[in-house]
Order: C-alpha cells, then structure tokens, then sequence
C-alpha cells in the first residue's frame, strides 16, 4: 500500500531475528494480499470487480475489516466510508491512479452515497460479501491499521512482551522499555514540506493512528487537493483540522476513528470523541490544539 512496516523490540540473545522478519513480513503480506487497491489481484479488488449484486468468498481477515468499518461508519453517521473508492482513483490518488479526470469526478458526484446496507451486503459465516451498487470500496483507511494489529499479534505469538510495531504513523506498542519507561512516539507538526514535532506521546498497551491532510497532496488547478475524501461533499477533504490522532486499544480503529473525526471536523469531531468517549487529538489549521485525550 505504499509504506513502510517496523518493528523494534527488547528480548534476549535466544530470539531468531531472521524468522521473526520473515512472520512479520508475511503478516503484512497477508493484509496487501487481501486488502489493497494496489494490487489489482487482491481480495478486495476482486470483489471490486465483481458483478453489482454477485457473492464473492473473502478472506475471514476482510470480512471482519469491512464489518468493522461499516460500523464505525455507522457509529461517525457517515463520515468514516469505504465507499469513495471511485472519488480517491478520480482524483488521482490511490493505486492505480495518475492524473485527475475531470469528466470522471463529475460522473462521481451525482452518485448516491454509500449507504450500506443499501450499497453491501456481508455474511460474516460464510465469509462471503455482495456489493449493491456500482461503487468502488476503499479499506486505505483502516486496512493499515489492521495490519498494525497483525505485527502485534506476530509479536506476542513469538513470546515477546516488550515491543513497538508500526506503519508509517499508524503505530502500537505493548510493555516498557528496558528502563521501564513506556515507548515515546513523535506527534509530527501538521506543516507541508517540513519534519518538526509539535510533542511525545507515551505508550504501552496501545495503539495510536493520525489522520492529516497535510502530507498526501495533489496540486489540481494551481490548488493542493487532500487524498481524505469527504463523502458528505464528495470531493476531497477541506476543513479546519489539519491533523487528528486517535488512542485506542487496536490500531484497526484508531486508524478508521481518525479518519473520521479528521471528516467531521473541528465542531463536530470533539464533540463526537467526547459523545463516544474516544481519546483524539485535534490540530486545527490555525494552530490551536484540542484534546479529548485523558490528562494524568
């Protein structure tokens, strides 16, 4: 999907380095396979393909994706939606993607929006999913994470109990440093073309995931455009938050819950977090900083 996985640990000397890359790399492996609009023979690409209203077997791993993500789409009242698949290629992001098209995005904007159970139907038991409507899913926002929260599930199965995992931002850790200080992460400074920490965050038993619109651009029409789409507008993303980081259990919903807190907004993403009881970071464009993050 375009980035980049980690891992940093502290064990002993009796840890097989090389076949602890090798799991992790095959766990990652699984999530691209399965997940990713990048490649054109993935499950879920193969599902994109498929006739509107035709079943398709699916991967155990993106049946509970795409469950996961139609809820916390219920949950944010649309604002998380895997649905803008054809919005994300129009533009020019994605995989696959170029340049704009202009006549495309036009054809895109008077489609109804994605309205599950309207546009995708899943059977969670027999691993199967239908789409209703000619639309495109995209799982960029949230397939990340999960495959965090598969690094982590690599990580514990190898016995370790002291750990960082990561990709790119998305990010989860588990213990303490050797020193028993928990894993400091970077909170980066929402401001295109520059690398500056706005501060640290501590971590240990969770994950953390950003959502900005600061890093992923296109220049349309002498204008930076963002690669979040606001499904609401059907165009990409403008509004007064440059960046949001969510704190949860699993990075699978911190990265999905960032995405659609980053959509709702300054007004209303706070007030959602709170309503739900999420701990999220705002920053807005202006530079002021919000938080529903718990203080100690």
């Amino acid at each position: 999907m375009g980035s980049r996985w980690s891992a940093v640990f502290h064990a002993g000397g009796d840890v097989d380095e090389a076949a602890l890359t090798h799991r992790l790399q095959g766990a990652v492996e699984r999530v691209e396979q399965q997940m990713s609009t990048w490649r054109p023979e993935s499950d879920l690409e193969r599902l994109n393909a498929a006739p509107v209203g035709a079943w398709v077997q699916i991967p155990r791993e993106l049946a509970h994706v795409l469950a996961t993500a139609l809820e916390i789409g219920r949950l944010s009242q649309g604002a998380f939606d895997i649905g803008v698949g054809d919005l994300v290629q129009a533009w020019g992001f994605g995989g696959g993607a170029r340049v704009p098209d202009g006549g495309r995005i036009a054809a895109i904007a008077g489609r109804p929006s994605f309205e599950p159970p309207k546009t995708l139907q899943l059977d969670p038991a027999g691993c199967r999913a239908r789409r209703l409507a000619p639309l495109r899913l995209d799982l960029s926002g949230i397939a990340k994470g999960f495959g965090v929260d598969e690094l982590a599930r690599e990580m514990t199965a190898a016995g370790l109990s002291s750990w960082l995992v990561g990709i790119d931002g998305e990010m989860r850790a588990e213990g303490t440093k050797p020193d028993g200080r928990p894993w400091t992460i970077a909170h980066e400074k929402p401001t295109p073309g520059e690398r500056e920490i706005l501060g640290v965050l501590e971590l240990s038993g969770a994950a953390v995931a950003t959502s900005g619109s600061y890093r992923h651009q296109r220049q349309v029409a002498g204008r930076a455009v963002s690669h979040t789409m606001d499904p609401f507008r059907g165009a990409p993303l403008e509004n007064d938050l440059a960046a949001v980081t969510v704190l949860s259990e699993t990075c699978m919903a911190a990265d999905a819950w960032a995405t659609a807190l980053m959509v709702r907004g300054a007004s209303e993403g706070p007030a959602l977090a709170r309503r739900l009881g999420l701990a999220a970071l705002f920053v807005q464009t202006d530079g002021k900083v919000v938080s529903t993050w718990p203080c100690r």
